[in-house]
Formats: C-alpha cells, sequence, structure tokens
C-alpha cells in the first residue's frame, strides 16, 4: 500500500481547489461535459490525488475532510471505467457498478450527484434503500441498471431474492467507510464483497473522512493493493470554520441557543444532540419560542425524513436538529451555523459534524456547548484537532426569557392503556371449557 499524504501544511491557498483541471485528465467527452454542466473546473485536492491513480485502473483507499469532493472523486472514476469498458457477460442480470452507503439520505445524496455528473451519459441508475418504497425500487431494478446505489440491508434483501446478480460488477465503491462499522454494517458489507467478481476484475474505491485500523484492514482483504491517500491528515477540522465554546449550567442551554439563534439568522443552521430524546425537547422549546425546527433521526419515517431534508435545503425549515445520524454524508450547501448543543463523546464525531459548515470552501461557524454532562468530552476533541477551541463568555444578564412548551404525555400502548383503565375487576372472567373438569 503505497501513502500519499498532502504536504501542503505549511501554506494556505488562497482557495480550496488545486491546479488540476478535469479537462486535462483523458475523460470522455459526454463525462466532461456532465462536469462541466454541475460548474466543476479545477478538482479538489482529493480528487487531484485520486483520479489519475482510479483513471488508470489503480484501487484508492481515500482519506479526506468531509465536503471536499469525494463523492465527485468517486462518481468520475466509477462513470470513467463504465465508458471505456465493455460489460461482464453473465446469464444473470445484475448492475455493472456497486455503490455502499451507510444511510439512506447518503445514498439518495449520492443518487442527486450521479445523475447531475451522468446526465449525458447512457447509464441507468438505481436507488435501493430501507423504509420506504420496496416494490417500486424493486421494479425498478427488475428492468436493470447500470449503476446501483443503496444501503447494505436492502441490497442483500434483493440479492437473496433473486432480483439482480452482483457477478456483472466493474466497479465497486465504498463510501463513509468507518461509519459501516459504527453502526453495525460490517457484517453485511463483507457478504457483499465477498459475492462480487474477483477483486482484480474491477475497480475499488473506499472513501472516508477517517481511515482506521479496521478500516484499513478491510481495504486490504477486498482490494488490490490500494494506494491510500490523505489529504491533511494532521489537520483535521476546515480552516474556515470559526469554532468557538460556551460552558453553560444545564439549566443555561435552552436560554443559551434561543439567544444564540436570536442573535443570528438561524436559516440554515444544523444543532446536535446526542440523543433523540433530547432531540424531541430541543425541537418543542424551540417551536414554542417562535423558532421553526424540526428533529431528524434514525427512528422518524423515511418519506418525513426526505421531506425534511427537502424543506432545509429550499430554506423552508430554517434549523434542523439531528442525533449524529444525520451528521455524516449529507452534503447540504450554504450551512451557515452549526451548534454542538452536546458535545459528541468521540471526538471523530466532532469533525464530522462540524463538516457541515465550511463545505468546498464556503465559512462557516461552529458553536458549542460544554456542559456539565458532556464538557469531559472536551480534551479528547481538541487533542483530536490538534488545536485549542476559543472560549466565549456568557453575559447572563442577556439571555432571554424562555417560554416552557405545555407537557406533553406519552402514549400509552394499547394493551397497557386498556388494562390500566380501573375497570379490570369488573371485566368478566373467561369462560372455563363444558369439558374441562373442575378440581
Amino acid at each position: 500500500m503505497q501513502v500519499f499524504t498532502n504536504d501542503d501544511s505549511g501554506t494556505k491557498r488562497d482557495d480550496h481547489l488545486s491546479d488540476l483541471r478535469f479537462s486535462t485528465l483523458s475523460l470522455p467527452d459526454k463525462l466532461l461535459q456532465g462536469i462541466a454542466d454541475a460548474g466543476f473546473s479545477k478538482c479538489t485536492p482529493i480528487q487531484e490525488k485520486t483520479l489519475p491513480i482510479a483513471l488508470t485502473g489503480g484501487d484508492v483507499a481515500g482519506q479526506a475532510q468531509t465536503g471536499t469532493g469525494k463523492t465527485a472523486a468517486f462518481l468520475v472514476a466509477l462513470f470513467n471505467k463504465l465508458a471505456i469498458s465493455d460489460p461482464i457477460h453473465s446469464h444473470q442480470p445484475g448492475p455493472r457498478a456497486l455503490i455502499l452507503a451507510p444511510t439512506r439520505e447518503l445514498a439518495i445524496q449520492i443518487h442527486a450527484d450521479a445523475v447531475q455528473l451522468g446526465r449525458h451519459l447512457p447509464f441507468k441508475l438505481g436507488l435501493a434503500y430501507g423504509g420506504t418504497d420496496y416494490e417500486k425500487q424493486k421494479q425498478i431494478l427488475v428492468q436493470g441498471v447500470d449503476v446501483l446505489i443503496g444501503t447494505p440491508g436492502r441490497l442483500i434483501d434483493y440479492f437473496k431474492n433473486r432480483v439482480f446478480s452482483f457477478r456483472r460488477i466493474q466497479v465497486m465503491i465504498l463510501d463513509e467507510a468507518d461509519r459501516m462499522f459504527d453502526l453495525g454494517f460490517i457484517k453485511d458489507i463483507r457478504y457483499v464483497l465477498r459475492r462480487l467478481p474477483e477483486r482484480d476484475l474491477r475497480l475499488n474505491m473506499l472513501f472516508s473522512a477517517t481511515l482506521s485500523h479496521r478500516v484499513l484492514e478491510l481495504a486490504y482483504e477486498h482490494m488490490n493493493d490500494p494506494e491510500l491517500i490523505r489529504i491533511e491528515p494532521d489537520k483535521m477540522t476546515v480552516d474556515r470554520v470559526q469554532q468557538s465554546i460556551y460552558f453553560p449550567a444545564n439549566e443555561e442551554k435552552i436560554p443559551l441557543l434561543i439567544t444564540l439563534l436570536r442573535q443570528r439568522n438561524p436559516n440554515r443552521t444544523m444543532i446536535f444532540v446526542n440523543t433523540r430524546r433530547e432531540a424531541d425537547k430541543l425541537q418543542n422549546y424551540l417551536e414554542h419560542n417562535g423558532i421553526h425546527a424540526q428533529a431528524i433521526s434514525g427512528d422518524v419515517p423515511q418519506n418525513k425524513r426526505i421531506r425534511m431534508l427537502k424543506e432545509f435545503l429550499s430554506g423552508d425549515l430554517p434549523v434542523l436538529i439531528g442525533t449524529d445520524v444525520a451528521s455524516r454524508g449529507l452534503h447540504i450547501p450554504d450551512v451557515n451555523y452549526v451548534f454542538n448543543y452536546d458535545l459528541p463523546q468521540d471526538a471523530e464525531d466532532y469533525v464530522h459534524r462540524i463538516g457541515r459548515t465550511a463545505r468546498a470552501g464556503a465559512s462557516g461557524d461552529a458553536i458549542s456547548f460544554g456542559c456539565e454532562n458532556y464538557a469531559m468530552s472536551l480534551p479528547d476533541i481538541e487533542k483530536y484537532i490538534g488545536r485549542k477551541i476559543s472560549v466565549e463568555q456568557i453575559d447572563r444578564d442577556s439571555l432571554l426569557p424562555v417560554k416552557t412548551p405545555p407537557y406533553k404525555p406519552k402514549k400509552m400502548p394499547f394493551k397497557q392503556s386498556r388494562s390500566s383503565s380501573g375497570n379490570s375487576r369488573n371485566k368478566p372472567r373467561p369462560q372455563r371449557a363444558r369439558h374441562q373438569k373442575k378440581r
């Protein structure tokens, strides 16, 4: 495994792009047209390092900050491979390229980017993710697709039901590989990889914001001596993110958050918490105090999640509250503020969270609360990012009064509510069967 790093640590570029132009790469004209239509002319650093390798058939394991163009890097390599290669002949129908993503939202976003970049190419795209549209997705896959993008569980479901075969795969992309481990998908990933054609018959690319030992072990096992690309490994956070931290008492967190949101234009603000319960509580408080906000987590129904993201992208929803499920892979441009209402307990999650702002060279702010419950995470975070986070003082006299939302009792399960109605003594006992003898 050959290792490349970005040794540009001593200087700061005027923008986030390299000097390498897409037009200088040996790419099909229709692919170049799609790249131009998307507004891309120069490569980002991760694209500059990975594309020359992948376009000549080499496998890549890439690490870069979130929002630096990883998706476009592997999509360009994928489309180029399909355009210049003859399909693998097989009696069983199936896609030629497979992209595995850890979350439904990331799969949908990759599909949208693929539609944009490949709009002039003849390849059919397919999506497979759980939670909704089982038959609709299935019918599209039965008709045949060239590029299949999806989450592991739904893909394996269709595969086991013989909707498609993996025997024609010529490109395998694994995105957010470390998150696959975090979400417990590693067995599913290995199940899929072991059913693909031999690794020397396909192009393999693995991308992640972090490359841990277990991720590299997976790369060694299922890829062809991949070249490891690290972009700014010693500088894990984006330079353009202005980071600050307050140290409120627990009871000051909501007043402080509402005050800071009121002082700013809260449009395109993401707030991260550590639990779904806290996300729901925060949503109720913000809504009751005149700040439109919605909480997104793994338990929100898929259709509602998609609607939330569309409203957030359009600006109709100014504030999105999320657990770490929402912090990975979502390419949402022009996020102005990221609030760590709860400091994450994993230092890597801090990087993933603040990566929602300052994407693709933009600027942004990341504001954290070091409360009584999670302040102990701060030393590990600062050690991981290699810098101290600027401490801001709380002006307690300026904190706005907060309206407490009305209490909403939890809905009791149907059976439990019936048994707790107080009339159980008056209910007739079940009759004993006639043939049953009395004791």
